[in-house]
């Protein structure tokens, strides 16, 4: 599958993920009642974009450009064989 490249198109796509995202989080706090449970669940989307952002774009810009990441498990590999040298 090509890369996505029409402006409309990727900010289509941002809008469908928030869409997602509320409605999901409008289905858990119906479900659930609990404003803990809804908190907690917000500390754990967050801190995951976070580390998200951390893995893809930190360690890619400031710690070493020269490295593309493909996902975790490229990251993890990536890491322990940092270790070693």
């Amino acid at each position: 599958m090509a890369d996505l490249k029409s402006k409309r198109l990727i900010y289509l796509k941002g809008f469908l993920f928030l869409v997602i995202l509320l409605f999901a989080l409008g289905l858990i706090i119906n479900e659930t009642r609990s404003w803990l449970v809804v908190v907690l669940l917000l500390l754990v989307v967050w801190s995951s974009a976070r580390l998200y952002y951390f893995l893809f774009y930190v360690i890619e810009k400031y710690v070493d450009p020269g490295y593309r990441f493909a996902g975790i498990v490229s990251f993890l590999q990536y890491l322990f064989s940092k270790k070693r040298e």
